[in-house]
């Protein structure tokens, strides 16, 4: 069998970065045969979401792991073809390890109150939703923080 696929994962401080769109940092990790084959950091512009997302596609990621992102965000991602695994939070080897052993829906590894509480978000790790014939993120709790992105326009 060869399987092979390469990830994003958003970082700070050792781990996932809370809101992508303003990240600086991408740990990529080349997985072969379920083991891991190379490793390292890369940086990204961390202002525009156009050239944020540019870089992350030249980088060439099958898979982002991140915390929060926003709509305007997924959507450039999604278009570059880039899955998004949003809401994850933790430690980067967690997470890590978490997606190799096939765990990363775990709750312990999931942000705290966005959509997880009350499980009307349609964002699951697991569950992609296909709108507008691309692949993104929507969440539809009127959380405070989700109603302050759509006040300034970027979602």
């Amino acid at each position: 069998m060869n399987n092979y696929s390469k990830i994003a994962l958003a970082a700070w401080n050792g781990r996932i970065s809370p809101l992508f769109d303003v990240t600086r940092q991408v740990l990529m990790i080349d997985i072969k045969d379920g083991a891991i084959v190379s490793r390292r950091e890369e940086s990204l512009p961390g202002k525009e979401l156009q050239t944020q997302a540019e870089r992350l596609a030249e980088l060439g990621p099958h898979v982002l792991i991140c915390g929060a992102i926003s709509q305007p965000m997924s959507v450039l991602l999604a278009a570059r073809n880039i899955r998004i695994m949003p809401f994850t939070s933790g430690d980067l080897e967690q997470v890590i390890s978490a997606w190799l052993f096939g765990t990363l829906s775990s709750s312990a590894l999931r942000m705290p109150g966005c959509c997880r509480r009350r499980g009307r978000c349609k964002s699951r790790i697991d569950r992609w939703q296909k709108e507008k014939d691309t692949e993104q993120v929507v969440c539809r709790i009127k959380h405070p923080y989700h109603q302050k992105l759509k006040r300034k326009g970027l979602k």
